[in-house]
């Protein structure tokens, strides 16, 4: 069996390749985490540094249009870093 593991990992994660850091308030990250859960899985949320409010949001190319108007119109602000 011939694998090629780069190749192999590009067709794997070809899909999954927007990552994006935002700022919002600390009280805020764990409305975001579910609101997002609940979208039927668009993307997914990370905190990344609770005390400054930042997180990581995880989509796919496809999905990223659409998770990005409805965090838009979710009722807080945030900041696309």
């Amino acid at each position: 069996m011939n694998c090629n593991l780069p190749e192999l990992s590009s067709r794997l994660f070809s899909d999954v390749d927007v990552v994006v850091k935002a700022r919002m308030e600390r009280s805020e990250m764990q409305m975001l985490d579910k609101l997002v859960e609940g979208l039927g899985h668009l993307g997914v949320v990370t905190t990344t540094n609770k005390a400054l409010g930042e997180v990581m949001i995880q989509s796919t190319k496809h999905c990223w249009p659409d998770l990005r108007r409805a965090i838009k119109q979710m009722p807080f602000e945030i900041e696309f870093l």
